[in-house]
Protein backbone atom coordinates (compact mmCIF):
# COMPACT_ATOMS: atom_id res chain seq x y z
CA UNK A 1 0.00 0.00 0.00
CA UNK A 2 2.83 2.39 0.89
CA UNK A 3 4.62 1.70 -2.42
CA UNK A 4 1.46 2.43 -4.41
CA UNK A 5 1.03 5.74 -2.52
CA UNK A 6 4.63 6.71 -3.28
CA UNK A 7 4.17 5.76 -6.92
CA UNK A 8 0.95 7.80 -7.07
CA UNK A 9 2.77 10.82 -5.60
CA UNK A 10 5.59 10.49 -8.16
CA UNK A 11 3.09 10.31 -11.02
CA UNK A 12 1.27 13.39 -9.71
CA UNK A 13 4.57 15.27 -9.43
CA UNK A 14 5.56 14.29 -12.96
CA UNK A 15 2.16 15.37 -14.33
CA UNK A 16 2.33 18.74 -12.55
CA UNK A 17 5.85 19.35 -13.92
CA UNK A 18 4.69 18.35 -17.39
CA UNK A 19 1.67 20.68 -17.13
CA UNK A 20 3.90 23.54 -16.02
CA UNK A 21 6.28 22.88 -18.93
CA UNK A 22 3.38 22.81 -21.40
CA UNK A 23 2.08 26.09 -20.03
CA UNK A 24 5.51 27.77 -20.20
CA UNK A 25 6.10 26.44 -23.70
CA UNK A 26 2.66 27.70 -24.80
CA UNK A 27 3.38 31.20 -23.46
CA UNK A 28 6.82 31.23 -25.13
CA UNK A 29 5.35 30.16 -28.49
CA UNK A 30 2.65 32.84 -28.34
CA UNK A 31 5.27 35.47 -27.41
CA UNK A 32 7.54 34.36 -30.29
CA UNK A 33 4.66 34.50 -32.77
CA UNK A 34 3.76 38.02 -31.61
CA UNK A 35 7.42 39.09 -31.86
CA UNK A 36 7.62 37.69 -35.42
CA UNK A 37 4.69 39.85 -36.51
CA UNK A 38 6.82 43.02 -36.18
CA UNK A 39 9.71 41.85 -38.44
CA UNK A 40 7.15 40.50 -40.93
CA UNK A 41 5.46 43.92 -41.13
CA UNK A 42 8.86 45.63 -41.51
CA UNK A 43 9.82 43.09 -44.20
CA UNK A 44 6.54 43.74 -46.06
CA UNK A 45 7.12 47.51 -45.97
CA UNK A 46 10.68 47.07 -47.26
CA UNK A 47 9.58 44.72 -50.05
CA UNK A 48 6.87 47.21 -51.11
CA UNK A 49 9.40 50.06 -51.09
CA UNK A 50 11.89 47.95 -53.08
CA UNK A 51 9.18 46.93 -55.58
CA UNK A 52 8.12 50.55 -55.98
CA UNK A 53 11.78 51.55 -56.52
CA UNK A 54 12.17 48.83 -59.20
CA UNK A 55 8.99 50.05 -60.92
CA UNK A 56 10.29 53.64 -60.95
CA UNK A 57 13.71 52.47 -62.23
CA UNK A 58 12.12 50.43 -65.05
CA UNK A 59 9.79 53.20 -66.11
CA UNK A 60 6.58 51.99 -64.43
CA UNK A 61 6.44 48.40 -65.68
CA UNK A 62 5.53 45.90 -62.99
CA UNK A 63 5.92 42.83 -65.22
CA UNK A 64 9.17 40.92 -64.97
CA UNK A 65 9.60 37.42 -66.45
CA UNK A 66 5.88 37.24 -67.20
CA UNK A 67 4.70 37.94 -63.63
CA UNK A 68 3.90 41.14 -61.78
CA UNK A 69 6.62 42.08 -59.29
CA UNK A 70 3.97 42.68 -56.60
CA UNK A 71 2.70 39.06 -56.91
CA UNK A 72 6.23 37.67 -56.64
CA UNK A 73 6.91 39.66 -53.48
CA UNK A 74 3.83 38.31 -51.62
CA UNK A 75 4.96 34.63 -51.37
CA UNK A 76 7.46 35.18 -48.47
CA UNK A 77 4.78 37.18 -46.64
CA UNK A 78 2.27 34.32 -46.96
CA UNK A 79 4.86 31.85 -45.69
CA UNK A 80 5.68 34.14 -42.73
CA UNK A 81 1.98 34.58 -41.86
CA UNK A 82 1.46 30.80 -42.02
CA UNK A 83 4.44 30.18 -39.70
CA UNK A 84 3.21 32.82 -37.23
CA UNK A 85 -0.32 31.39 -37.30
CA UNK A 86 0.91 27.82 -36.72
CA UNK A 87 3.22 28.93 -33.88
CA UNK A 88 0.45 30.92 -32.18
CA UNK A 89 -2.08 28.09 -32.62
CA UNK A 90 0.37 25.62 -31.08
CA UNK A 91 0.96 27.97 -28.13
CA UNK A 92 -2.77 28.42 -27.56
CA UNK A 93 -3.28 24.65 -27.82
CA UNK A 94 -0.62 24.01 -25.16
CA UNK A 95 -2.29 26.52 -22.82
CA UNK A 96 -5.74 25.05 -23.47
CA UNK A 97 -4.37 21.49 -23.21
CA UNK A 98 -3.17 22.30 -19.70
CA UNK A 99 -6.71 23.29 -18.69
CA UNK A 100 -8.37 20.37 -20.44
CA UNK A 101 -5.88 17.98 -18.83
CA UNK A 102 -6.81 19.30 -15.37
CA UNK A 103 -10.50 18.91 -16.23
CA UNK A 104 -9.87 15.33 -17.41
CA UNK A 105 -7.92 14.53 -14.24
CA UNK A 106 -10.79 15.85 -12.08
CA UNK A 107 -13.26 13.66 -13.96
CA UNK A 108 -10.95 10.66 -13.55
CA UNK A 109 -10.67 11.33 -9.80
CA UNK A 110 -14.46 11.54 -9.50
CA UNK A 111 -14.87 8.28 -11.42
CA UNK A 112 -12.29 6.50 -9.27
CA UNK A 113 -13.95 7.83 -6.12
CA UNK A 114 -17.38 6.69 -7.34
CA UNK A 115 -16.01 3.26 -8.24
CA UNK A 116 -14.41 2.91 -4.80
CA UNK A 117 -17.66 3.88 -3.07
CA UNK A 118 -19.61 1.44 -5.24
CA UNK A 119 -17.11 -1.31 -4.45
CA UNK A 120 -17.36 -0.59 -0.70
CA UNK A 121 -21.15 -0.71 -0.85
CA UNK A 122 -21.04 -3.93 -2.85
CA UNK A 123 -18.62 -5.47 -0.32
CA UNK A 124 -20.88 -4.41 2.55
CA UNK A 125 -23.92 -5.88 0.82
CA UNK A 126 -22.06 -9.14 0.21
CA UNK A 127 -20.93 -9.27 3.85
CA UNK A 128 -24.49 -8.61 5.00
CA UNK A 129 -25.86 -11.37 2.73
CA UNK A 130 -23.22 -13.75 4.07
CA UNK A 131 -24.17 -12.83 7.66
CA UNK A 132 -27.87 -13.43 6.98
CA UNK A 133 -27.12 -17.04 6.01
CA UNK A 134 -26.04 -17.73 9.61
CA UNK A 135 -29.29 -16.40 11.11
CA UNK A 136 -32.74 -17.91 11.53
CA UNK A 137 -35.76 -16.49 9.66
CA UNK A 138 -36.93 -14.13 12.44
CA UNK A 139 -33.40 -12.77 12.94
CA UNK A 140 -33.10 -12.24 9.17
CA UNK A 141 -36.36 -10.24 9.11
CA UNK A 142 -35.17 -8.05 11.97
CA UNK A 143 -31.69 -7.48 10.51
CA UNK A 144 -33.07 -6.59 7.07
CA UNK A 145 -35.58 -4.16 8.57
CA UNK A 146 -32.92 -2.49 10.72
CA UNK A 147 -30.60 -2.25 7.72
CA UNK A 148 -33.34 -0.57 5.69
CA UNK A 149 -33.93 1.97 8.48
CA UNK A 150 -31.04 2.18 10.93
CA UNK A 151 -32.35 3.63 14.17
CA UNK A 152 -35.82 2.18 13.71
CA UNK A 153 -38.14 2.31 16.71
CA UNK A 154 -38.86 -1.06 18.28
CA UNK A 155 -42.62 -0.59 17.85
CA UNK A 156 -42.22 0.12 14.12
CA UNK A 157 -39.88 -2.86 13.82
CA UNK A 158 -42.55 -5.11 15.37
CA UNK A 159 -45.05 -4.00 12.69
CA UNK A 160 -42.54 -4.44 9.84
CA UNK A 161 -41.43 -7.93 10.90
CA UNK A 162 -44.94 -9.06 11.93
CA UNK A 163 -43.52 -10.53 15.15
CA UNK A 164 -45.22 -10.49 18.53
CA UNK A 165 -43.87 -8.16 21.20
CA UNK A 166 -42.39 -11.06 23.14
CA UNK A 167 -40.90 -12.81 20.10
CA UNK A 168 -39.30 -9.55 18.88
CA UNK A 169 -37.83 -8.95 22.34
CA UNK A 170 -36.27 -12.45 22.34
CA UNK A 171 -34.87 -11.98 18.81
CA UNK A 172 -33.42 -8.55 19.68
CA UNK A 173 -31.78 -10.01 22.81
CA UNK A 174 -30.20 -12.79 20.71
CA UNK A 175 -28.93 -10.31 18.10
CA UNK A 176 -27.48 -8.13 20.87
CA UNK A 177 -25.65 -11.16 22.28
CA UNK A 178 -24.24 -11.83 18.80
CA UNK A 179 -23.05 -8.19 18.78
CA UNK A 180 -25.01 -7.37 15.61
CA UNK A 181 -27.39 -4.70 16.91
CA UNK A 182 -27.65 -2.26 19.77
CA UNK A 183 -30.77 -1.09 21.54
CA UNK A 184 -30.72 2.59 22.50
CA UNK A 185 -33.44 3.80 24.87
CA UNK A 186 -34.90 7.20 23.95
CA UNK A 187 -37.55 8.24 26.43
CA UNK A 188 -40.16 5.47 26.61
CA UNK A 189 -39.14 4.02 23.24
CA UNK A 190 -36.20 1.92 22.08
CA UNK A 191 -34.35 2.57 18.84
CA UNK A 192 -32.51 -0.26 17.15
CA UNK A 193 -29.20 0.29 15.32
CA UNK A 194 -26.86 -2.04 13.47
CA UNK A 195 -23.65 -2.46 15.42
CA UNK A 196 -21.52 -3.47 12.45
CA UNK A 197 -21.33 -1.11 9.50
CA UNK A 198 -23.22 -2.80 6.66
Amino acid sequence: MQHSNQLEMLIRRYKSILCMENKKLGIILIAISILFIIPLIVFKIQVNNLTDAVMIATGGSCIKEGKCIHEQSEIPIYIGVAIIFITMALGIYLLAFDRSQKYTENIQKELVSTLKETKKKQDKDENFEFLLKALNEDEKKVMMSVKEQDGIEQSTLRIRTNLSKTKLSVVLTELEKKNLIKKVPEGKKNKIYLKSAF
